[in-house]
């Protein structure tokens, strides 16, 4: 996928949020283990959470900073990519959360990737801010499944 605008860009990887969730709604109706679908269960929800907040972005953003222009961001087909996945029904909870953390990881990556390649500190600062929120609320995600363990 070529991505041309930040905004563009931004809305994208909103999307791809909404496709997660999709994927681990999917992965829940398949799951054997019932702490695999509570913790998927916590992952829709986190991606959808997330998903919400990147479009309040979009819209509350500086049009001068979302309105950027980029020449050469391309991505994978990661909507595809997210249709394609499977995990057998015996999934465990690491399997899950490595799952998740490769495409979180990915998405982390895609804003880095901008961000380095912005021509404006200020473009370049609101993008690295993000991606320190996203790298944040990542560390919060796996410490809380960490503590789904304690249950």
């Amino acid at each position: 996928m070529r991505i041309q605008q930040l905004s563009e860009l931004l809305g994208y990887v909103a999307t791809c949020r909404i496709e997660m969730a999709q994927l681990y709604k999917r992965l829940h109706t398949q799951a054997d283990s019932s702490r695999v679908k509570l913790m998927l269960e916590y992952f829709q929800q986190h991606e959808r959470h997330t998903a919400e907040k990147l479009e309040n972005y979009i819209d509350e953003a500086p049009k001068k900073i979302i309105d950027t222009w980029y020449k050469d961001i391309v991505f994978e087909d990661f909507i595809a990519n997210c249709h394609q996945l499977t995990l057998p029904a015996s999934m465990s909870e690491d399997d899950v959360l490595e799952l998740h953390l490769g495409l979180d990881n990915r998405l982390i990556g895609l804003l880095e990737k901008t961000a380095n390649s912005s021509a404006t500190t200020e473009t370049k600062g609101a993008l690295e801010d993000l991606v320190r929120v996203e790298k944040i609320q990542q560390q919060r995600l796996v410490h809380s499944t960490i503590r789904m363990d304690d249950i």
